[in-house]
């Protein structure tokens, strides 16, 4: 019992760390740092949400090795600026690189 177990697990895991994405497959980053870049990613996506300037839905974010990558569409030069602020003001972000392209 205590085998089976311990393949289900071992199973489990190559699945998991197999479907984390594909940076991780390709080996451009360790596991731990693909944990810590979602992690990134997740909190400045909930700071998109809150803000009342910026509008989470039109903006995309992605990190690789702490540093994110903003694209996606903004209304203004003003939210283009807010969602880099939030961005760079987030824990454990090295730096942003900021894609996004106002349209009016």
């Amino acid at each position: 019992m205590k085998h089976l177990r311990a393949i289900a697990l071992a199973a489990l895991t190559g699945i998991t760390l197999l479907s984390t994405g594909c940076a991780v497959v390709r080996g451009q980053e360790t596991v731990g740092s693909y944990v810590d870049d979602a992690a990134i990613t997740t909190a400045i996506k909930a700071k998109f949400v809150d803000d009342k300037v910026v509008s989470a839905a039109s903006i995309s974010v992605e990190t690789l090795n702490g540093i994110v990558q903003l694209s996606g569409f903004a209304k203004s030069t003003a939210e283009k600026s807010q969602a880099e602020q939030i961005a760079r003001a987030s824990k454990n972000v090295r730096s942003v690189r900021n894609d996004i392209v106002v349209r009016p």
